[in-house]
């Protein structure tokens, strides 16, 4: 073995080799995509002194949830420029839709928020019925109600202590989650899954909730103020927090009205628009709620407004709770509804209608050519179904307007100019849903 150092030293093998041309890093990445090789990261020197980096944010980087990915263009910290590339979690949800029947399609809305399935499955389900023209009984519109507005909680508290865990704050997001799995377990009792829920039917729901749903959500609601608060005062006094989020991400509220900003994101801008007040459905206008605007559009009022809004939830379930009406939870023309289960058990002609409905399609029909385009008000914003019948049992055309792809479209120019962690704190307070971005 030589004991000469100069034996150890290895050759530059990069010694005068030129930095690639901006061509170059074009074709690497083409190639890098092809291959599912993500994660490369080059420099660029255009022939000037300036260098510039372009980087991968995510898929993998824990901020993004191992769905989303981000292109920067970097100098230094800063981020020049900026852009996006989605499906990453595409299933064609749209397309599916023409080869199943109505009812069937249920199951799919679950996944296109797999965080408040609940919500989309109303929305898609009342799409359907102003399609038919019919509407549910009293009773099926006040469970929707409450059902959804647990879902709205749960959402918004997840997303708070995601946003806080993004930033470093990991006690909020395990308070978080501990109270939304209260919600999972008011979920579970009444339709038996605790994700993805399918709870809905078009014409009413799967069935009646357990004799003590009422006990579950009166303690949940009268025991989660105590949590709201304790996180308020975690995160608002935080200074490390504050410092983070207060300023950063921007969006004024002509940018969000030309964006197509929706949901707690458009109104931290000061949109003061919601669909359960402007285009009430369920019976939302019998509830006296607010709807809360913040005035600043950065990622500090996209949290503060999170947090209003579930005060506001909650006082919608205490009121829908309180007025609980009696009675059936299914549209009565069961050649368009499922009967209940207890109904198909033990009634013929509701078997009939069962298996017609269900092994048959004889059931959902519409006239060929109605169309309809209906929106409800889900946790990150409007979600909209534009459904077309051709008269058969299945649609001809579903189109979704979800409100996260609206939503991530800005995202790009917030980060442009900013710094690298200044990208997941915007990001940590849109509360993206890859499943939205399906296209």
């Amino acid at each position: 073995m030589s004991l000469d150092p100069r034996a150890s030293e290895a050759p530059d093998v990069n010694a005068g080799t030129p930095l690639p041309t901006a061509a170059t890093i074009e074709r690497e990445l083409d190639a890098g995509r092809s291959k599912g090789h993500l994660d490369t990261v080059f420099e660029v020197q255009d022939g000037s002194d300036d260098q510039r980096l372009v980087m991968n944010f995510g898929p993998q980087h824990p901020a993004t949830h191992g769905t989303l990915r981000s292109i920067f263009t970097l100098e230094g910290e800063t981020i020049t420029e900026a852009d996006v590339e989605i499906g990453y979690l595409h299933t064609g949800f749209e397309k599916l839709a023409e080869n199943m029947t109505y009812q069937q399609w249920v199951t799919v809305t679950d996944r296109m928020n797999y965080l408040s399935a609940i919500n989309n499955n109303v929305g898609y389900a009342i799409a359907v019925e102003e399609l038919l023209g019919i509407e549910v009984p009293p009773r099926c519109q006040a469970l929707r109600v409450i059902l959804c507005e647990l879902s709205r909680i749960a959402d918004h508290v997840l997303c708070v202590g995601l946003q806080a865990m993004d930033l470093g704050a990991f006690s909020v997001m395990l308070w978080s989650f501990e109270k939304r799995e209260v919600v999972y377990d008011i979920i579970e009792a009444v339709c038996g899954a605790r994700l993805t829920t399918s709870w809905t039917r078009v014409g009413g729901i799967i069935r009646d909730v357990p004799p003590n749903f009422s006990d579950l959500v009166w303690s949940f609601v009268n025991d989660f103020p105590k949590l709201h608060a304790e996180i308020h005062y975690m995160l608002s006094s935080n200074r490390i927090f504050k410092d983070r989020v207060q300023g950063v991400g921007v969006v004024d509220r002509e940018s969000a009205l030309s964006w197509g900003l929706s949901g707690p994101i458009g109104r931290a801008s000061g949109l003061e628009l919601d669909v359960r007040r402007d285009k009430p459905y369920s019976g939302y206008d019998k509830y006296e709620f607010e709807v809360p605007v913040q005035d600043t559009g950065d990622s500090w009022a996209r949290y503060q407004q999170r947090m209003a809004e579930i005060e506001q939830s909650i006082s919608i379930v205490r009121q829908a709770l309180s007025t609980l009406p009696d009675g059936p939870v299914v549209h009565e023309d069961f050649k368009t509804s499922l009967p209940t289960k207890d109904a198909v058990y033990n009634d013929m002609e509701s078997l009939i209608h069962h298996f017609k409905l269900v092994m048959l399609g004889h059931g959902i029909r519409p006239e060929e050519g109605a169309a309809i385009y209906s929106c409800t008000e889900v946790p990150c914003g409007e979600l909209g179904f534009f459904i077309q019948s051709d008269g058969t049992d299945t649609p001809w055309r579903i189109r979704i307007r979800p409100p996260s792809l609206f939503n991530y479209a800005i995202f790009p120019r917030l980060v442009e100019g900013g710094m690298i962690s200044d990208a997941v704190a915007v990001l940590s307070s849109f509360h993206v849903i890859a499943g939205e971005l399906d296209r």
